[in-house]
């Protein structure tokens, strides 16, 4: 699963994610894409169970990049713990997604299995995404 290698601290605060995504909000690098149409916070998990369903479709065809990494802890306490004592331990990782964020992208392959091989990723994550593709990309009749 991604996590970040070395962290300045090891928690974080819980900020808030107004606005729309203006960095990488175009496809980049690949022919067609996931792009998120919500904010919220995709676990590392998330990413990884999309990543495996996203694969599984195209079987070994074509490149696949995933365009957010979760470099974000986020905390939890213990269940029937008092409230106070300071922050809970870091327990998983999130990458903060906006409006207009490209989460995958991919190429070489048919648009056919790209679009449904994008439905099946989408499954997998806790926000409302939509497939795009690049202009002037073949469509198969």
């Amino acid at each position: 699963m991604l996590a970040p290698k070395k962290l300045k601290f090891r928690k974080r605060f819980k900020g808030r994610r107004r606005g729309t995504a203006y960095r990488g909000s175009t496809l980049a690098y690949g022919d067609y894409g996931l792009q998120a149409t919500d904010r919220g916070w995709v676990t590392a998990r998330q990413i990884e169970a999309a990543r495996i369903a996203l694969t599984r479709r195209i079987k070994r065809g074509g490149r696949v990049w995933i365009r957010i990494f979760p470099d974000k802890p986020l905390s939890k306490k213990p269940a029937e713990t008092r409230m106070g004592k300071g922050k809970g331990n870091p327990e998983q990782w999130v990458a903060v997604v906006k409006p207009g964020r490209i989460i995958f992208e991919m190429e070489g392959v048919d648009p056919a299995i790209a679009r449904e091989a994008m439905r099946l990723a989408a499954r997998k994550l806790a926000i409302p995404t939509q497939y795009c593709e690049r202009p002037g990309v073949e469509h198969a009749s």
